[in-house]
């Protein structure tokens, strides 16, 4: 699932949302609680080839999803036509759980250029049900959450009806300070950078951190990180 689509659906943003792409790094579990049902998504990163070790470990994190998933939501962009990972597209035409393919951002695009891009995906997913969307504008989200209630499995609720998410409190500071370093910060901070919460004291009226930002060696032409 896709950090937009969460903020959409939950009307809670507990995962970072920046132009970057890729900006989710762990796995998140965002708790959805109505008065006759509770769906859990697990918010990934998204599906690429990884290159590096951080990659790989992010790719970890779909793979277990993957594994323990009642419903598979695959998002995908107007345009968004290259397997970014051939091996798990492999996987995702040929499992038996139900597949939704979600074409976000339809407020981007003509009608004439969304029924090619359905068509598409049909084609290419013929076991996914493909249902167009707008995160941004909350167009047809209505219809998707009905979909994931009719495909979830019944079973005892995993979590207290109060629960948002299982992730501590100190996840979220770093995902807060990673999110405004890579939203005002351009070529002067490369992608992978990490948060470290040291320290964090509660008070009756301030909450006091202490935090370590890791920036990860990096080059490419013209730029050189030291």
């Amino acid at each position: 699932v896709h950090s937009p689509l969460m903020h959409a659906i939950v009307c809670v943003r507990l995962s970072i949302i920046t132009p970057t792409a890729l900006p989710t790094l762990h796995r998140i579990f965002v708790i959805l609680n109505e008065p006759e049902s509770q769906i859990v998504f697990s918010d990934t990163p998204g599906v690429i080839q990884p290159a590096y070790k951080m990659q790989e470990h992010m790719m970890k994190f779909v793979s277990d999803a993957f594994e323990d998933a009642d419903v598979f939501l695959y998002l995908v962009e107007p345009g968004d036509r290259a397997l970014k990972d051939e091996g798990f597209f492999q996987k995702l035409a040929t499992t038996a759980v139900p597949v939704l393919l979600i074409v976000n951002k339809i407020d981007t695009t003509t009608q004439e250029a969304l029924e090619e891009e359905v068509g598409y995906w049909q084609t290419s997913l013929p076991n996914a049900e493909i249902i167009p969307i707008s995160a941004l504008e909350q167009a047809n989200t209505d219809y998707l959450l009905s979909r994931l209630k009719e495909l979830v499995p019944v079973s005892p609720p995993y979590f207290a009806k109060d629960a948002l998410t299982d992730t501590t409190e100190r996840f979220f500071v770093s995902e807060i300070i990673r999110e405004q370093i890579l939203l005002n910060y351009k070529q002067e901070i490369p992608y992978r950078i990490a948060v470290d919460v040291e320290a964090f004291t509660e008070e009756e009226d301030i909450i006091r951190m202490r935090c370590i930002v890791y920036v990860a060696r990096y080059s490419q032409p013209g730029i050189v990180w030291p």
